[in-house]
């Protein structure tokens, strides 16, 4: 299955508060406040140039 949102269940899951390191391109789940405000660090290589997921597929 792509990655379409055919349930509203599974879209947020798969979309809901995901952010992705601009870095190393770990993916984790965080508030998008805790995010903005810089409070929020990649597991892997701690920077905290987070972008959140995208939606569809260029």
């Amino acid at each position: 299955m792509a990655k379409g949102a055919k349930f509203p269940e599974a879209a947020d899951r798969l979309f809901n508060r995901v952010f992705i390191c601009m870095k190393c391109g770990a993916k984790m789940r965080a508030d998008g406040m805790k995010v903005r405000d810089g409070k929020i660090k990649c597991r892997k290589c701690r920077s905290k140039q987070l972008r959140p997921i995208h939606k569809d597929k260029k």
